[in-house]
C-alpha cells in the first residue's frame, strides 16, 4: 500500500493594532530628618494621589500598589542617620486615551511625585491575537492548495496543525518619565498612542490527492 501523498507548508499572519491599555506607574515620596514627619508627609501625599485617581472612574481600569519604601539615609562611612526617605509606587492602567495627558499633567504636578509611562500593549487574551493565528492558518491552507494544484492535485485531508511559538503580542513601548511641581493649569499633553505588532506562525500538514502531473 503506497502512503498518501503529504504537502507540509509554514503560514504567516502579521498586522499593527491599536492598543488597548496604557500603563503608568507614579510613585509619590517624602524626605525629613524626622522619621514621624517623613511617614505624615508620605500618607498625606498618597492620599492625595488617590484622591486624584478616584475623579477619573471611567478611565481608570486598575490602580495597584506595587511598592512601599522607608529607609534611614546614613552619612558615608558610618551608621549615623541623616534623614528618612519613605515611598509608594502605583501602577495604573488606562483604557481612555482621551484623558489619559490630563490625568498625567494632573499626578506630575503633584509634590514630590516622579512618573513613568505610558507604556502601551494590547489586554492579555486580546482578541487581535485570535484574528491574526485564524490568518496564518488561512495562509498555510492557500499556501497548500497551491502545491497541490502545481502537480495536478488537491488537499484532501488536514493531518496536523502546530503553533510554532512565535504567536502573540510583541509589545511596542514608548515610554516618558517627568517630575512633578510644574504649573500643569492650561497645559495639554497630546499622546500618540503605538501600534501593537501581531504575528502568528504555524505548519499545517495536509494530505493531497494522486498527482497527475506525471500522468
Amino acid at each position: 500500500m503506497v502512503d498518501q501523498p503529504m504537502v507540509t507548508v509554514r503560514g504567516e499572519a502579521l498586522r499593527e493594532v491599536p492598543p488597548e491599555q496604557a500603563v503608568f506607574s507614579v510613585t509619590v515620596s517624602a524626605r525629613d530628618k524626622n522619621r514621624e514627619t517623613a511617614l505624615t508627609r508620605l500618607t498625606e501625599r498618597s492620599a492625595e494621589l488617590r484622591s486624584a485617581l478616584d475623579d477619573y472612574p471611567e478611565a481608570i481600569e486598575r490602580r495597584e500598589t506595587g511598592g512601599v519604601q522607608i529607609y534611614p539615609d546614613v552619612k558615608r562611612g558610618s551608621e549615623k542617620v541623616t534623614a528618612y526617605t519613605a515611598s509608594v509606587t502605583t501602577t495604573v492602567t488606562v483604557t481612555d486615551f482621551g484623558a489619559l495627558g490630563e490625568i498625567l499633567l494632573r499626578l506630575g504636578n503633584q509634590d514630590q511625585t516622579s512618573l513613568s509611562g505610558p507604556w502601551w500593549r494590547l489586554r492579555p487574551g486580546s482578541r487581535a491575537g485570535a484574528e491574526v493565528r485564524k490568518e496564518a492558518i488561512a495562509d498555510a491552507l492557500q499556501r497548500a492548495r497551491e502545491y497541490a494544484e502545481a502537480v495536478g492535485s488537491r488537499v484532501d485531508r488536514l493531518v496536523e496543525i502546530q503553533d510554532e511559538g512565535a504567536g502573540g503580542v510583541q509589545p511596542m513601548m514608548r515610554a516618558m518619565a517627568f517630575k512633578g511641581e510644574a504649573a500643569a493649569d492650561a497645559l495639554e499633553l497630546e499622546l500618540d498612542p503605538q501600534l501593537q505588532t501581531v504575528q502568528a506562525s504555524v505548519i499545517v500538514r495536509v494530505t493531497i490527492t494522486d498527482p497527475d502531473v506525471f500522468g
